[in-house]
């Protein structure tokens, strides 16, 4: 039987850190987590939108352990700030599902000054991992999940030297350089932990192709042309409901069979049951991780410092 959201085991006292959990694939995956028992931290850009699918999932689940956390991922203040809240009140976080995300938006950037997509898909979320590592590595064996896309088969490593594109923006270029970043992050966050011996794990995962707002939002804000008609037509048409495209998430983050390294995706590529996928784009892989460790540390000043997370 293809795997579900029956297949997640008892999570009662266990923390899990949920980014975008407003809406989409992040609410999805807040609602199954609470489900299982977890106590579920939605992480969320807009207080509002996120109080309102807490209530969502406390329809759902009247028992659930929810608490709201404003997290803008394109101010490094506001992340600091939100994993700061975290870690006060949960000095042991399970599972951390770094979600949230933008696609080909015009060009802009953060309020750091970064180019946008880069900022937000990545860079902010490097600098919340890097303030909740003491906190996930005081857990028994914590899993890091990052959401990555089939868009980053195209995607290029970052270029030190013009890491915010200036004078080439393409929206889609720039989206697929940022999943890529994010495919690369996970698993080079897992040879950090393995280089340890830490018992956590870092895995990553793409939901194929999901009908969720992202694909209205990328046409609404302009900039994409035809492509974002065509993606958000394609969505619409032939996507899978949030309900399925959160569960290679799901099962990334759950598991008990996964590992760290691993990728789950939906079987055929965008649709299909949650399944194990193979890691591709290994040549040149070493290379690709520490360009974006460097290009990222430089950019926020921030660094994983697993020792000094381990050291308490």
């Amino acid at each position: 039987m293809p795997w579900s959201t029956a297949d997640i085991p008892d999570l009662t006292g266990s923390t899990a850190v949920v980014t975008g959990a407003n809406g989409g694939l992040g609410l999805g995956a807040a609602r199954a987590l609470a489900g299982a028992g977890a106590r579920v931290v939605m992480a969320s850009r807009d207080p509002a939108k996120a109080a309102s699918a807490r209530d969502e999932i406390l329809e759902q689940h009247p028992g659930a352990s929810l608490e709201i956390v404003e997290l803008d991922l394109a101010s490094l203040d506001s992340v600091r700030a939100a994993a700061s809240d975290i870690v006060a009140s949960h000095p042991a976080i399970d599972v951390l599902i770094l979600n949230a995300g933008v696609m080909a938006t015009p060009e802009r950037r953060t309020e750091d000054g970064f180019e946008y997509q880069l900022g937000v898909n990545h860079l902010g979320h490097w600098v919340l991992a890097a303030r909740l590592l003491p906190a996930l590595l005081a857990a028994d064996a914590a899993r890091v999940v990052s959401v990555t896309s089939t868009a980053h088969h195209f995607g290029r490593r970052i270029d030190p030297d013009d890491p915010h594109l200036d004078g080439s923006y393409d929206p889609w270029r720039a989206y697929g350089r940022s999943k890529l970043a994010n495919y690369h992050f996970a698993l080079g966050l897992q040879r950090e932990f393995e280089a340890r011996g830490l018992p956590a794990q870092s895995l990553v995962s793409h939901p194929g192709l999901s009908h969720t707002n992202l694909q209205v939002r990328t046409v609404e804000e302009g900039g994409t042309g035809w492509g974002g008609r065509f993606w958000r037509w394609l969505a619409a048409n032939t996507g899978m409901a949030p309900a399925r495209g959160v569960l290679p998430i799901l099962r990334a983050a759950t598991d008990p069979g996964a590992s760290g390294g691993q990728m789950y995706a939906p079987r055929f590529v965008n649709n299909g049951a949650a399944v194990r996928r193979p890691i591709l784009r290994c040549l040149g892989l070493s290379r690709s991780i520490e360009v974006l460790w460097e290009v990222s540390e430089r950019l926020t000043g921030e660094r994983l410092d697993l020792d000094e997370a381990a050291a308490g």
